[in-house]
């Protein structure tokens, strides 16, 4: 090759890879790693459903192009670990938003701590997750504070005294949620009649509620994902049971109804404070709610979209006030998130990386998710 040719090569591949670089400093990239597949696929898929619906409202901050790359972590903590190792080593993001499910975050979290990654958590609700972490953070409450949420719903509003729980043995988020309604119902002068567990996969669970039934309690919780939840309850009221039956934050789905039918009916959901049915919102809530309806015209948002939702934009606020796309930066910017206002209202991250807010109350009336207030958790 001529030393003109060469050179004419030379400052082809000079100026393709300045392009390159030119399109990588105006990109930022957001990591979103969901359980797409799996158990627990139709939280991740509601929750990705939000952050989409927030990155077509804001793809760019400072100036710059928000990309995003999504991992599917399969309902599956090897998997979650994994999506994390390759967002962070491989693709290089700025931040990541994800997981639905507590132990499937507490797997991501051990990874994005050693590649000092911020991630900020959906629906994980765990204390673990942020415990002793420099670089997680979340949305959501936490098991603790939902569990005295629901306790204190079923003893004060509610006046129960008598209460059993069935509980997923096998799921972290279950047990613990389980555990902190169980102390602190009792803490209120209630008593638990009884306290049975099953295994993830179970279909059959009228050992269990034949068990229980014959305790006589006032009110069954159950801190379930939706769809055994519903199972749960129709089996129940197959064999007569008449007292209330109470979940967290997992039930709050869409197709609970549909899964459960009338046996549902009357069912109490401690949940983040929105619902599509809320007879008055804030503004961004509103907003939300109008947007998700034009984005998706055959869904119904809920808790996990919003979620989703807020994720995003949290990161947009701490990116807009770090004033620059560095990984520390954004993380420090995190820690300090005050009075943001989001679809749950205003957001504050405490000194342990988690959301305060109000716990809501949803119930099923007449076959609808109906939102019916908040409630302060005795602690």
């Amino acid at each position: 090759m001529s030393m003109k040719k060469l050179f004419a090569a030379l400052l082809i591949s000079v100026f393709a890879f300045a392009g390159t670089a030119i399109a990588d400093d105006d990109t930022i990239k957001l990591g979103v790693y969901l359980p797409l597949t799996g158990q627990n696929a139709f939280g991740g898929q509601l929750e990705l459903d939000g952050v989409k619906l927030a990155h077509a409202e804001r793809s760019t901050v400072l100036g710059k192009k928000v990309e995003l790359i999504v991992v599917d972590n399969k309902s599956d903590k090897v998997e979650a670990a994994n999506a994390v190792k390759r967002l962070t080593a491989k693709d290089n993001v700025l931040g990541i938003i994800g997981t639905y499910g507590s132990s499937l975050a507490m797997a991501g979290g051990e990874v994005a701590e050693l590649a000092k990654t911020s991630v900020i958590g959906t629906s994980c609700t765990n204390p673990l997750v942020t415990s002793g972490k420099q670089y997680y953070f979340r949305a959501c409450f936490i098991d603790p504070y939902q569990g005295a949420g629901a306790a204190t719903y079923a003893a004060k509003n509610l006046g129960f005294k008598k209460a059993a729980i069935l509980k997923d043995v096998s799921n972290d988020y279950a047990v613990g949620l389980a555990k902190f309604f169980q102390g602190s119902f009792k803490k209120q002068g209630g008593e638990i009649v009884s306290n049975l567990n099953y295994n993830s996969g179970d279909q059959d669970f009228t050992p269990q509620l034949t068990q229980i039934i014959s305790q006589k309690p006032e009110v069954l919780f159950i801190p379930a994902y939706f769809a055994e939840g519903a199972i749960i309850m129709k089996q129940a009221r197959e064999l007569g049971a008449t007292f209330r039956i109470m979940g967290g934050d997992a039930m709050d789905n869409p197709d609970v109804v549909n899964i459960g039918g009338n046996a549902v009916e009357g069912f109490i959901i401690t949940a983040f404070p929105y619902a599509a049915s809320m007879p008055s919102m804030n503004p961004q809530a509103k907003k939300f709610t109008e947007d998700f309806a034009r984005q998706f015209p055959d869904k119904e948002p809920n808790m996990n979209t919003a979620l989703g939702y807020t994720c995003y934009m949290m990161y947009m606020d701490a990116i807009e006030r770090a004033g620059k796309a560095d990984k520390q930066a954004v993380t420090d910017a995190l820690a300090t998130t005050k009075d943001l206002p989001t679809v749950f209202g205003p957001l504050s991250l405490n000194k342990d990386h988690d959301a305060e807010m109000a716990i809501g109350i949803i119930e099923i009336k007449g076959g609808q998710r109906q939102y019916v207030g908040e409630v302060t958790p005795d602690l």
